[in-house]
């Protein structure tokens, strides 16, 4: 079953200081980190959202999210609508751009747990990153977001609906809040 991945970066990353999207970890952008993770997780196509940025020369299809000030869930919407228009894909695995050591595993794992609403990736028993959700809930889920809220919001009124998948071992689900989070540049 064919999913396509969703990176959500909008944001302008004001306590990083900078658009976490255009920073770079280990010489490569976060952006095309995420994209990266997606496909190599086998997402047959990816989806950015950009925003407070212009997103350019990254292997996916931009899409922008004019109201990005507003929080995560206008790129939420921006992102699941435009794969509705642009594709069939059954489901979707959205990633945030800032969270670069998910694993390519973890998102193998989630495309490969039972077919169901909603997939998440959980570490050591803490649901995390990155998350499946099925094309029937889409809907829904953009509904139920708001602010600053994604798809947690949605997940949090459906536990039922969320099968947690353990994906310890396949990578870390931390995010780069400030600069201080990411590791010195290598010589």
């Amino acid at each position: 079953m064919t999913a396509v991945g969703v990176v959500l970066a909008a944001g302008s990353g004001s306590r990083f200081g900078a658009a976490k999207a255009l920073v770079e970890l280990d010489g490569e952008r976060l952006v095309d980190r995420a994209v990266r993770v997606l496909r190599q997780g086998g997402c047959a196509d990816v989806l950015v959202v950009a925003g407070a940025v212009p997103v350019r020369d990254v292997d996916a299809l931009v899409v922008t999210n004019v109201d990005w000030p507003t929080g995560m869930a206008s790129s939420l919407r921006v992102g699941l609508q435009s794969a509705q228009r642009l594709g069939d894909w059954p489901r979707a695995v959205l990633l945030l751009v800032d969270t670069p050591w998910i694993g390519a595993a973890a998102v193998r794992r989630l495309l490969e747990a039972p077919a169901g609403p909603a997939v998440q990736a959980s570490y050591d028993g803490t649901p995390a990153h990155p998350v499946l959700l099925a094309r029937a809930v889409w809907a829904d889920v953009i509904a139920a977001a708001s602010g600053d809220q994604g798809a947690r919001v949605w997940l949090r009124q459906h536990p039922d609906d969320v099968t947690l998948v353990d994906c310890t071992g396949t990578g870390h689900p931390r995010d780069v809040d400030t600069p201080a989070d990411l590791p010195p540049s290598r010589p």
